[in-house]
């Protein structure tokens, strides 16, 4: 799996997609140090994107949990929670001036309704060139391929993000349930899948070289793949 290279349509220095995982918990604790070592120094402010869930509140206690972690570390919400609020230029400096975008985790059909082809995901692309780590859990980290699994259940799959090229990927992934997974792969120009299981994350760097944090193990398919 450390040999898996993925292509990246957007240029990044660093993007970390989470499965899952209750971070008051302490799920994802090793993922979030992971990040937090690798923010900008000069930089140490994280922008929330509640778009997902549309809770504000998740914002604060993740702020909260960081600090703990790095008291240096300061966590804004993002108050992108409608179209109109992805095109608010205060939103927009927020997500370009961070040293960490983090898209919180919860329905896929609320974040991509209101990021795709947005002037805040130009934001969030733009500040990935410029080396702002990109960071996204469950639902929300199931975006950044090139399809994601409708939530509402009304199709079978939604046009997302398009960070990675022919790529889909499926959170909460459990290898002995992978139909959420197959089902992405039907979608026309699919060539690879991604199971990514909660308390793991799969780090890409700007190469598109990747690596495993956390405990777990990413499953990656390649379309006609013997299964």
């Amino acid at each position: 799996m450390t040999a898996l290279r993925l292509d990246l349509v957007v240029p990044a220095q660093l993007i970390v997609l989470i499965g899952g995982g209750e971070f008051s918990f302490g799920e994802t604790r090793e993922i979030d140090e992971f990040l937090l070592r690798r923010m900008p120094a000069e930089r140490r402010v994280v922008a929330f994107i509640p778009a997902a869930s549309g809770s504000a509140e998740y914002a604060m206690h993740f702020g909260k949990y960081l600090h703990g972690i790095d008291p240096a570390v300061e966590t804004v919400n993002v108050p992108i929670y409608r179209g109109r609020d992805s095109r608010r230029q205060k939103n927009l400096n927020a997500i370009l001036s961070a040293g960490m975008i983090y898209l919180g985790g919860g329905v896929t059909n609320n974040l991509l309704a209101v990021l795709r082809e947005s002037a805040a995901d130009l934001a969030m692309r733009e500040a990935a060139a410029q080396g702002t780590v990109i960071a996204a859990i469950g639902a929300a980290a199931s975006c950044f391929g090139i399809a994601a699994r409708d939530m509402h259940g009304i199709a079978a799959s939604l046009p997302a993000l398009g960070w990675i090229a022919n790529t889909v990927v499926d959170t909460s992934f459990e290898p002995e349930n992978d139909t959420n997974l197959r089902r992405l792969m039907s979608v026309p120009e699919t060539q690879l899948g991604l199971g990514i299981p909660a308390g793991t994350a799969l780090a890409i760097h700007s190469g598109g070289e990747t690596e495993i944090i956390g405990a777990g193990h990413v499953a990656a398919f390649r379309k006609g793949q013997a299964r």
